[in-house]
């Protein structure tokens, strides 16, 4: 992956956590989960790598984080880089509105705000079936995000697609017609493109330092027992922020559905080298596991202390 060292200390360290977490009544999870786990010299938090020198140090390790799966709800994240992307080409305007897609779409994880947040990344509404022709033309224009991502040149990104809404009871009409028979186009991303899209929200380095400041306000999570209790999509209790001290400081974005509980996560705690965390867990039994990214969470957060 292009913004890390490989460190096998950090691979060996990943591998053996995984097997031990499949020992834990959880066969076959070696090819239900896919890992990439960043570890920082120092917090690169709002751009304070300055010239970016320190980015050189940063090591990491990953089990199958090329592997593109189906993302849930993490896709919010690259919808959200796109937005903050196209706002400073004044693709988009500011509104009232947009920043209030925006919250919902990443602090409540609203499907309905993420609808309107791709409709203005792409000129493309929901609505009743097309013809083929004009399906053709509806479908170039919803390529938008996906090419404006490959664009970028990342490596990360081969095999990835981001061009769907997120639904509640599923896609209808001219979008059910978007993701093909075989729903061969589904949303699909990996763990090592996520960690890459959340590595440089976190570090100033995507769209502009302001915008990641932006991003990462939306992002933050609060790990108060008393407001995730009054909170219980908070997206912390079933993913990797549960297993964290109640002091850590956390940012992330999960997903979650009936065949998938994801989490991608930067964190800080006192006495450990900043980390970034992006899991995706597959499968009906991982969808209703809620103690294996904790767990997870736990054993690399040990292994950051410095």
């Amino acid at each position: 992956m292009g913004i890390y060292g490989p460190d096998g200390a950090m691979d060996a360290i990943l591998a053996d956590g995984i097997a031990a977490l499949e020992a834990d009544g959880r066969p076959s999870l070696k090819d239900e989960l896919s890992v990439t786990w960043l570890r920082y010299p120092s917090s690169p938090l709002a751009g304070a790598w300055g010239d970016g020198s320190q980015a050189l140090a940063v090591h990491g390790a990953s089990w199958a984080g090329e592997r593109a799966r189906y993302p849930a709800s993490v896709v919010k994240l690259a919808y959200l880089v796109a937005t903050e992307a196209w706002l400073q080409r004044q693709w988009l305007e500011r509104s009232p509105e947009l920043e209030r897609a925006l919250a919902a779409m990443i602090r409540d994880s609203s499907n309905d705000a993420t609808g309107l947040v791709l409709d203005l990344l792409s000129g493309t509404t929901s609505g009743p079936e097309l013809p083929p022709g004009a399906l053709t033309s509806w479908s170039e224009q919803r390529q938008l995000v996906n090419r404006w991502y490959g664009s970028l040149g990342w490596e990360e990104w081969q095999g990835c697609n981001a061009c769907q809404k997120t639904w509640g009871d599923g896609p209808f009409g001219r979008e059910r017609q978007s993701y093909g028979p075989d729903l061969a186009n589904r949303n699909r991303l990996s763990t090592d493109f996520t960690a890459r899209l959340l590595h440089g929200v976190i570090s100033g380095a995507l769209v502009s330092p302001l915008a990641c400041q932006r991003m990462g306000a939306l992002l933050q999570r609060s790990l108060d027992p008393e407001a995730r209790r009054a909170d219980p999509e908070n997206q912390v209790d079933g993913f990797l922020g549960a297993g964290l001290p109640g002091a850590a400081r956390l940012w992330s974005k999960a997903g979650w559905m009936s065949q998938a509980r994801h989490d991608a996560a930067y964190i800080e705690i006192e006495g450990h080298l900043p980390f970034l965390v992006v899991a995706f867990s597959e499968g009906p039994a991982r969808a209703t596991d809620a103690q294996l990214l904790p767990a997870l969470a736990q054993r690399l957060a040990e292994a950051c202390r410095a």
